[in-house]
């Protein structure tokens, strides 16, 4: 009785040690997102939760991907860029209660590959699709933020038969040439060196951090969201922004909404891009009501 009452203490200290390295960097520091600052992001490190995180192979490229909870399925797809599933976490945390959480780090972030196609919003529509056919039969929920809204919009055109409906955070109309993209690692890991050194570390192949940064600054360059796309669009759409977006400015995010046929409105007073960051209680009651809605 004390040998198994031993081995199982050891195995619990084993679970919690391998949970706590999951929560942490290998700089030591937990798991940040973006420019966090002081703010508290979620307990659970999604994104580099290993215990529980799978793949998928999609075409080129290897997709990870960690499921939460019990219910109808709902997607989560985090920004683009800067972007990562912990800064989604507040998100997951609330829809775990009630639904399947089937958290996804996009084409090139975090754990995910590369691969060596452009990671264009068809391919990675496609690589979400690998992901829930992995995952579940039935329809899905997309919940998406800014890139992972854009992916949002083109899943729900390209598969319309998989999404039940769709909440797009912080993507509006995309007028090609609207803004000039000349990203590089350099610029970006000196906003938050921190976060940087983290994902390096958990990237598959850090060393094409550059070139996959001029990927993504001549694919959106080229990029154009209009009519095409959104007006093909059939599932029940919740298009959300703050009031004051910086990279989905206000006009657009009109537009988008006027252009898909079954969307609805949510425009969260004096927030930035990020609106559910500085205030989700708002944003909650916005997304809430619509996944309950009849269609």
């Amino acid at each position: 009785m004390i040998v198994r009452f031993l081995r199982q203490k050891k195995l619990l200290s084993l679970f919690i040690l391998l949970i706590s390295i999951s929560a942490f960097g290998q700089d030591g520091k937990a798991l940040r997102y973006f420019m966090q600052g002081n703010a508290v992001a979620s307990s659970i490190p999604y994104g580099n939760n290993t215990s529980i995180g799978k793949y998928v192979q999609s075409d080129d490229a290897k997709i990870y991907y960690e499921v939460y909870g019990k219910g109808s399925p709902i997607v989560v797809l985090h920004g683009g860029i800067v972007g990562s599933p912990l800064e989604m976490g507040q998100i997951i945390d609330s829809l775990s209660q009630d639904h399947q959480v089937i958290s996804i780090s996009t084409r090139g972030h975090g754990r995910s590959e590369m691969g060596s196609k452009t990671p264009t919003y068809e391919q990675k529509a496609k690589d979400v699709n690998a992901v829930i056919t992995k995952v579940t039969t039935d329809k899905v929920v997309i919940l998406g933020f800014s890139d992972g809204a854009y992916t949002g919009y083109f899943f729900a055109k390209q598969y319309p038969q998989r999404i039940d409906r769709l909440v797009a955070i912080g993507a509006g109309e995309w007028k090609k040439g609207f803004r000039e993209f000349k990203m590089n690692y350099k610029s970006f890991s000196a906003m938050d060196e921190v976060f940087w050194k983290q994902q390096l570390a958990i990237r598959p192949e850090p060393k094409r951090i550059d070139e996959w940064f001029s990927t993504l600054s001549a694919y959106y360059n080229d990029l154009n969201i209009d009519q095409s796309i959104l007006g093909a669009i059939k599932c029940p759409v919740l298009v959300m922004a703050g009031e004051k977006d910086q990279n989905a400015p206000l006009d657009t995010v009109i537009a988008a909404y006027k252009m898909i046929p079954t969307a609805q409105l949510a425009i969260i007073p004096n927030a930035p891009h990020p609106a559910f960051l500085v205030n989700f209680a708002s944003v909650w009651a916005d997304i809430k009501p619509f996944l309950n809605q009849n269609n």
